[in-house]
């Protein structure tokens, strides 16, 4: 039995090729019996797959004591099996209220920053967590409920990112078994029973339901259905992609435009409501690349956009949740909104727009200068060396800059649109906004990437090479070195 269920775990692994040999893997265990199941499951694995596992933690600050309880439960499991730990908090209620999300979207946004923060500090390539296949049943009858379309029949990904999910064909219950057979305790958050919450009702009320009156395999077909939706959805999506880049356009302050007849034009090799979902999706895409993620946009509002490119004249607009669509002329215009403006209140995570200027002056007796920036959550260092010594292993992984080219003091502020500097080893000048284009940095963080000015000419801007006029060389006597890291 233990060995046909951990078959099946690494039978999801190999299927969706989720870990190689070698990968250092963070496994996000709340406390809860999936993710303690997942942590047991991954280190009795661990010498087989050839992989280095890293417990991730992160405290919401939304149960008082119970969450500190969790957190050294945790980090005391962690210690149980010699594996390292890193822990993440943040005060989730308080980031819902400042930026209007409700406290599921906020504790979920918070956690997965964190993720991507311990991997980017620990060097993981995968973060493990732990939904089942009851998780993923939950998910494609709320979204049936909400009504979704088939992008959202697929639920939750297997593999989304570095994020994987090896316990997706597993069975909640099946995993309270194998920890109850290990005689493993677990910590139970008292909050997944309020069925005042649409989430609980299915998972306690509904699904049972379903199982006992209907189809004792309702959970097995669920799931089913998803990993053909999922499948359906990745040729579609590569289909939406090279449209995308074909016909959308970017304009300044994240803009992107269409001519509404490309938008609206028919595919030879496809009957009409084949090319029309095409078209819906296509307006779902550049929705995306302005906004950062699709999560409130609606069925009822890509049909709004449709009425506007075939209905409306010049001028008309309307507001999506945080994009603006306006029609000049032939185009589509899509823009970030206003903030105020009506559905278009809130931008992307709430980093959008986050503006901010911080002074630094010239290091002294420690030569060192220390900047931290709580708007976009990094902490900054400089450090001025003597270049003889600066060479090799001192530098790697930092960008150095020539320390008697500078002005003091320097300015750290975030990104301005119409920013661009000549970036060493390249040709010409260059604009930051297509750097980060390139860079794929992602639009919610664009706006406010931090760049540092010197007598207000950009020096330097994070992740792209330091400006050519700024560059060491070898008449480079002093250096300034910047370490940036996330909090």
């Amino acid at each position: 039995m233990q060995l046909n269920f951990r078959n099946r775990v690494l039978d999801t692994i190999e299927r969706h090729s989720m870990i190689r040999p070698g990968d250092n893997v963070g496994i996000a265990a709340s406390g809860g019996a999936d993710s303690v199941a997942l942590l047991r499951l991954l280190g009795e694995m661990q010498a087989q797959l050839g992989i280095r596992l890293v417990v991730l933690h992160f405290n919401h600050q939304l149960r008082g004591a119970e969450a500190d309880q969790d957190e050294q439960f945790v980090a005391a499991l962690s210690r149980e099996f010699g594996f390292d730990f890193a822990a993440g908090r943040a005060d989730v209620a308080g980031e819902a209220r400042r930026n209007g999300w409700n406290l599921e979207d906020a504790a979920r946004r918070l956690r997965y920053q964190f993720f991507a923060s311990a991997a980017s500090a620990k060097g993981l390539h995968r973060v493990a967590v732990a939904h089942t296949a009851d998780d993923q049943a939950e998910t494609v009858l709320a979204r049936l409920f909400r009504g979704t379309g088939p992008t959202g029949l697929a639920g939750i990904h297997p593999v989304s990112g570095q994020i994987i999910r090896p316990l997706l064909d597993v069975r909640r219950q099946d995993l309270r078994n194998y920890l109850g057979k290990l005689r493993q305790p677990w910590r139970e958050d008292v909050t997944n029973q309020d069925t005042s919450r649409t989430r609980a009702r299915i998972r306690h009320n509904l699904l049972p339901l379903l199982e006992r009156d209907f189809d004792p395999a309702a959970v097995t077909h669920l799931g089913r259905l998803a990993a053909h939706a999922s499948e359906e959805e990745t040729f579609w999506r590569s289909m939406e992609e090279e449209r995308f880049t074909a016909l959308a356009s970017p304009e300044p302050s994240e803009t992107f435009s269409i001519l509404i007849s490309d938008l609206l034009r028919p595919l030879p090799f496809m009957p009409a409501p084949a090319t029309l979902a095409l078209t819906r999706r296509l307006v779902r895409r550049i929705f995306l690349e302005v906004r950062g993620d699709r999560r409130q946009l609606t069925s009822g509002h890509v049909e709004d956009v449709l009425h506007l490119a075939t209905q409306s004249q010049s001028g008309s607009r309307i507001e999506l949740p945080g994009v603006r669509v306006e029609r000049q002329f032939e185009r589509l215009v899509f823009s970030p909104a206003c903030e105020g403006s009506g559905v278009g209140k809130t931008i992307s995570n709430g980093a959008v727009g986050r503006k901010f200027e911080y002074e630094i002056p010239l290091p002294a007796g420690s030569e060192t200068a220390d900047i931290v920036i709580p708007e976009i959550h990094r902490r900054f260092n400089l450090k001025v060396i003597d270049w003889h010594s600066g060479s090799g292993e001192t530098t790697k992984g930092l960008d150095v800059i020539d320390f008697d080219k500078l002005r003091w003091p320097l300015i750290f502020r975030n990104w301005l649109p119409g920013d661009s500097y000549h970036p060493h080893r390249r040709r010409g000048i260059r604009k930051v906004k297509r750097m980060l284009l390139e860079s794929r940095i992602p639009r919610r963080d664009r706006t406010s990437w931090p760049v540092l000015t010197s007598a207000g000419a950009l020096a330097w801007a994070l992740k792209c090479p330091v400006a050519h006029e700024f560059a060491v060389s070898s008449k480079t006597r002093t250096s300034v070195l910047i370490r940036a890291e996330e909090f």
